[in-house]
């Protein structure tokens, strides 16, 4: 899961991507559209952005955004290397393909439930390379930049599809659940209101998307702010879980390690959505996105918990 706490950041050319679309659709709303992030996502992001500049980059106001002296400055500089590292990174595909060795599959993950599926499936077909990563934004830029054919990744529920050059296709839309110790009083229940766990501490793994303003705002329709988050690798969380130290949030296809179970969460008030980037020169999108497909329902089966969730929420699982 993508973390609930960002680190100090150094300045990147998708940050100078949000400061343009923001001064192109003279606000922020209109920007998180367009850029497919929900509006608290993009603000918080915007903030460390000016952070990391050393000032405000937009006066906000019922009017919009206006850039300021400080944003004129950048935005200067972003209509400049903006169309210039596009123009590098198209002549560096063009150059990747024509000099490319025997063509295979070169896929980018995070954390997640069907790569080894998906694997194994294409596997049978051609050869597989594999890169992994908490940031889905670095996997995303490898793929614009032709060194990974497609990124596996994910978003929250109600965020929009990411921007960019990729084509996205939805493998699935899951619901989060979360996972706690056996002898944790929320075990032995068929699932568990969110408000219960507001005494309780947390842990997730890093991630770089919107999960983090999502899970606060979900905690804050409970009644409660999260305590302590433990932000850390899967097997740490796993090791916090079985000794009653936090309860971890994960997706819904996630096998349990033992000594702990999977409880679904009542109503369902995180959601997260598998999606399948790919450049738009990748080999067999369709049948790849198939075969995404089939690995999920897969890890669905493999899932009595989810599986029994799903009899009686339909409009969850994987995508037609």
């Amino acid at each position: 899961m993508p973390p609930l706490y960002l680190p100090v950041m150094d300045l990147e050319l998708r940050h100078l991507r949000i400061v343009r679309a923001v001064a192109d659709a003279g606000s922020v709303s209109k920007a998180a559209s367009t850029l497919g992030l929900a509006q608290p996502a993009l603000t918080a992001q915007l903030k460390r952005i000016e952070r990391v500049l050393g000032g405000a980059l937009f006066e906000r106001d019922r009017h919009g955004a206006r850039p300021t002296r400080l944003g004129e400055l950048v935005l200067a500089r972003a209509r400049v290397l903006l169309p210039a590292a596009k123009e590098l990174q198209d002549e560096a595909v063009r150059f990747a393909h024509a000099h490319a060795p025997t063509p295979g599959y070169r896929i980018g993950a995070t954390n997640g439930p069907i790569l080894g599926g998906l694997v194994d499936r294409l596997a049978a077909e051609r050869p597989v390379s594999t890169y992994t990563s908490w940031s889905s934004h670095e996997l995303t830029s490898m793929v614009e930049l032709g060194r990974l054919d497609y990124v596996l990744t994910g978003a929250c529920g109600d965020s929009g599809t990411p921007s960019g050059s990729l084509a996205w296709d939805t493998i699935s839309l899951d619901p989060v659940f979360c996972l706690v110790a056996e002898t944790h009083p929320a075990a032995k229940e068929k699932e568990v209101e969110l408000s219960d766990l507001a005494d309780e501490q947390w842990a997730v793994t890093p991630g770089d998307g919107c999960f983090d303003d999502c899970f606060a705002m979900a905690c804050a329709r409970a009644g409660f702010t999260p305590g302590t988050i433990y932000e850390t690798d899967v097997p740490t969380c796993t090791h916090l879980a079985q000794v009653g130290r936090a309860v971890v949030l994960c997706q819904a296809t996630h096998q349990p390690a033992q000594g702990l179970v999977m409880v679904p969460l009542a109503g369902a008030p995180l959601r997260w959505r598998q999606l399948l980037g790919r450049h738009p020169t990748a080999a067999d999108a369709t049948w790849v996105v198939t075969q995404a497909k089939e690995a999920h329902r897969d890890a669905v089966s493999r899932s009595p918990t989810y599986s029994d969730w799903l009899t009686r929420n339909p409009t969850y699982g994987t995508a037609p």
